[in-house]
């Protein structure tokens, strides 16, 4: 059995998993990551070393095969979900995609980002983190006390198996009310649908029980440009709570213009 024409070595696998199980009308079914071993060997392929980067990538990052993505109706598009240690779900989802708004007004901030930082930070998404975490973008964005708890928490949950969030965040409100954020960062052409948010959401229930969730998703819009937004999954789609953009600045930058429109715009 030889791999699809043109496919490579993850789209192969993902493309060969899929068609094993689909049957024209389903519109979810699940497998096993153990099924990777066994396509590998039949495609005469080089199996990853590491299979979860096989879902990641497409669960984030890839677009699936045009074979797979051609056998969704009309409206409707292939994800995959986890479902348990080891298994995972292929399910019809309505088409639903977090992009920044073009007629947004764009905030100034003070830019605090050490220099240091800037010059070494090594890619597109640990910048971004680095950049909300040091001007205190989730406080500003959320209007709360937030403190970053831990990066890149790597943890199992019920029912959908291993996750990993990219930073979350503990915080407080005037009110005494306590918070958790996951925080999801996106750079280049990445773009976050329902299943992160979800996972993200199921994580915080079952890690933080007694706080209050408010996923967010940052976006680097340019290098000084970045687009936050406040999540929620209803009825399974992914809806925008709130939505905000800043530009990071040198101060001298900001003129009192700038201050006036802002002043102008508060809300009470």
């Amino acid at each position: 059995m030889a791999k699809k024409s043109g496919l490579d070595r993850y789209s192969a696998i993902i493309d060969r998993v899929f068609f094993a199980h689909f049957a024209p009308g389903r519109t979810e079914f699940e497998f096993t990551r153990d099924e990777f071993e066994n396509i590998a060997e039949r495609l005469a392929i080089k199996l990853p070393k590491n299979l979860g980067d096989v879902l990641y990538s497409f669960r984030y990052r890839k677009k699936l095969p045009d074979s797979i993505r051609a056998t969704a109706g009309k409206g409707v598009e292939w994800v995959i979900e986890g479902a348990g240690r080891g298994r995972y779900r292929f399910r019809q989802a309505k088409i639903n995609r977090i992009v920044p708004r073009d007629d947004l007004v764009t905030l100034k901030i003070p830019d605090a980002t050490p220099e240091i930082i800037n010059a070494y930070a090594q890619s597109d998404e640990q910048a971004l983190l680095a950049k909300v975490r040091y001007n205190r973008l989730v406080d500003i964005f959320l209007g709360i006390a937030a403190y970053s708890l831990q990066n890149h928490l790597r943890t199992t949950v019920a029912d959908i198996g291993q996750i990993e969030v990219d930073e979350i965040y503990a915080g407080i409100d005037r009110h005494g009310r306590q918070f958790v954020v996951p925080v999801q960062a996106k750079g280049g052409s990445d773009q976050r649908g329902a299943v992160q948010t979800q996972q993200d959401i199921a994580c915080c229930q079952a890690k933080f029980p007694t706080l209050i969730c408010r996923p967010v998703s940052a976006q680097f819009m340019s290098e000084t440009r970045i687009a936050l937004f406040e999540l929620a999954v209803e009825d399974g789609e992914l809806k925008v709570v709130e939505e905000r953009h800043y530009r990071l600045v040198p101060a001298a930058e900001i003129s009192p213009d700038d201050l006036r429109a802002y002043a102008t715009r508060a809300r009470p």
